[in-house]
């Protein structure tokens, strides 16, 4: 008997430690878990958690801002974009009909070079010709390459033809003669200078 009483009691003993011990750990935990601003518990469920409806208002008027300030960009860059490839289109139409008028403007300075008299009166509306349309190719942004004895042979600009044995040591590498000219459409190569150069 004495060892039932005595099994009894221990195990009594054991329930109330192991209760004791079961309420210091729910107070430790409660002591633990952080509570949030709106008053809940970190460790909460979602369902139980209470969002204050201003800062989700502000969560949403940030996101709709960084979506408004991306699509403005993008939509920025396609208008630059878009106004630079209009205007290349418009230079490079541009650039291919000045091209085929250069052979003209050959002609006319072949043809000045050809005649003896150029004080005849007879030759005054051909110069007058060719000045009106030397000047309509300036107007379009079309330049002459300055070109003279002592230039220097650039690649970039100029496409040597030839070379020629030159008696001075300064004038190798340079340029000796003009072919023909070169032209420049707005700082841009639209022909090169087709030259001699001394060797």
């Amino acid at each position: 008997m004495e060892n039932h009483a005595n099994e009894n009691e221990m195990s009594k003993n054991e329930e109330m430690i192991s209760e004791n011990n079961e309420a210091a750990e729910n107070v430790s935990a409660q002591q633990e878990t952080p509570v949030a601003e709106n008053g809940t518990k970190e460790g909460a469920s979602a369902e139980n958690v209470v969002v204050d409806p201003a800062i989700k208002l502000q969560q949403e008027l940030d996101e709709q801002k960084d979506k408004y300030i991306r699509l403005y960009s993008e939509f920025d860059n396609f208008r630059r974009r878009t106004a630079k490839e209009k205007l290349e289109l418009i230079q490079s139409a541009n650039e291919q009909l000045l091209n085929k008028l250069l052979p003209v403007a050959d002609d006319f300075d072949r043809a000045e070079k050809s005649f003896k008299d150029k004080n005849d009166k007879e030759l005054e509306g051909f110069f007058l010709i060719a000045n009106k349309f030397r000047k309509t190719l300036e107007q379009s942004g079309v330049k002459v390459m300055e070109i003279n004895a002592q230039t220097e042979f650039n690649p970039d600009l100029h496409e040597a033809i030839t070379q020629i044995p030159v008696p001075d040591a300064a004038q190798k590498g340079k340029i000796v003669d003009v072919v023909e000219k070169g032209y420049l459409l707005n700082d841009k190569v639209i022909r090169f200078a087709k030259v001699v150069v001394g060797s």
